[in-house]
């Protein structure tokens, strides 16, 4: 598990540093994400050459990360897991993960103005809490050669040293108000990686981290409940938010997978369902407006009583307007009725459960927009720690939140969301 003290410390350059510097050397390299993210798995598939999955103890739960982390042992010479925020935030934290199975920790810490407190935050962060297996630290934007000279030897008997990277723009990853940018809109990011990796490389003095022995896992087998139904998937720059494992969950069910462009797209494929998943519509708001043949399309599918599902980006595009950031006022697709304005101030963020009428499924909300709508809702999700969540609204078959649903927390709830 490559952990923090903190969020901004440069786990995802790390990480997708390490992911780069092993598979140049011939590795097969699994990364998994704690928590709900979208954006750095992006990244760190790019890095890795493989789909990232996310590990959340409450979210996608203990069973279903051991047998994830049992499978990718199975094929792969390095498994890595990016923590999320600082190493023992949130109820479960990172540290958890990493405790239930037994995942030596490797610290991320940015040294920026700091010399020998690098060591001690290292103890710190090793010592905090038993059973955590902090072994080893890498530093981060170092200044000089005689700066990570300095930050090496401050560190305890009892932490290996892996390396730093220095501070250097080439490797810098972009950022807008979700998070990193989609791998997609960084520019030259396949040359930053391998920077980054010759970097990492060229200071490290250890290789491959001890091994660790996972239990065996069988999964059930899965009932193919969506054997025949075609589901249409919208992806492209405004619609881009979709965990790896809810792709593989689908057709698992037995679903058959087709891509289409909400933006450029004027008609659907050939469906039995649709899924609009979350992504940035507030930055296309133009592009969306004037596609009025796609918003025809997606209106005659729900007139037709076939399944819709939107994820909060696809959520947004369905209002009558919704107005970006800059306060400009769009159309929007006119399915539901109401207006989307983004704001500046984050609306919501948080695990989330959902109580539908075809079960209960989990997932995060993240969110800047606010909805005003005369549309009253369905049912209402719950917080983590029971308050109340995200309302969930529903027309004929078109179901539509702001929470982004892990499909593995209830397979058979998924499937009915897309079954006719």
């Amino acid at each position: 598990m490559v952990a923090a003290p903190a969020s901004g410390q440069g786990k995802t350059t790390v990480v997708a540093a390490l992911a780069r510097l092993h598979r140049s050397r011939g590795r097969r390299v699994r990364v998994f994400k704690c928590g709900p993210d979208f954006l750095d798995p992006q990244i760190h598939a790019l890095a890795s050459g493989a789909p990232v999955c996310n590990v959340d103890l409450w979210m996608t739960g203990d069973a279903d990360i051991a047998a994830r982390l049992y499978e990718a042992a199975g094929d792969a010479d390095l498994i890595l897991v990016e923590s999320v925020m600082g190493l023992y935030d949130g109820s479960p934290s990172s540290a958890d993960i990493a405790r239930r199975f037994n995942l030596p920790v490797l610290a991320v810490i940015d040294a920026r103005a700091m010399a020998q407190t690098f060591g001690a935050l290292a103890h710190g962060l090793k010592h905090y809490r038993d059973g955590v297996n902090l072994s080893a630290v890498i530093a981060n934007r170092v200044g000089s050669a005689r700066h990570l000279d300095i930050l090496r030897d401050s560190l305890p008997a009892d932490i290996a040293w892996y390396g730093g990277l220095p501070r250097d723009e080439r490797i810098a990853l972009p950022e807008r108000h979700l998070g990193l940018l989609p791998a997609a809109e960084i520019e030259g990011l396949d040359a930053r990686l391998d920077i980054a990796a010759e970097l990492l490389g060229a200071s490290t003095v250890a290789d491959l981290p001890p091994a660790v022995d996972f239990a065996p896992v069988e999964r059930a087998e899965t009932p193919r409940l969506l054997d025949g139904v075609r589901i249409a998937l919208a992806r492209d720059d405004a619609f881009c938010f979709i965990y790896p494992a809810n792709l593989d969950g689908l057709r698992a069910l037995g679903a058959e997978l087709v891509e289409f462009s909400p933006l450029n797209d004027a008609a659907l494929p050939a469906c039995d369902a649709v899924w609009l998943p979350g992504g940035y519509p507030e930055l296309h708001a133009a592009r969306w407006a004037a596609n009025t043949a796609m918003h025809a399309a997606l209106r005659a599918h729900v007139d037709a009583g076939r399944p819709l599902l939107a994820e909060c980006g696809g959520m947004m595009s369905l209002f009558d307007t919704l107005t970006d950031k800059a306060g400009v006022t769009h159309a929007a697709a006119g399915l539901l009725p109401g207006a989307v304005r983004m704001q500046t101030r984050l609306a919501a963020l948080g695990l989330q459960q959902v109580e539908l009428p075809e079960g209960a499924l989990r997932g995060h909300t993240f969110h800047y927009s606010t909805a005003d709508t005369p549309l009253a809702a369905l049912t209402h999700a719950r917080t983590a720690d029971g308050r109340d969540g995200e309302a969930v609204y529903r027309l004929k078959r078109l179901t539509a939140s702001y929470v982004h649903l892990y499909f593995p927390s209830d397979p058979a709830a998924a499937a009915a969301l897309f079954r006719s």
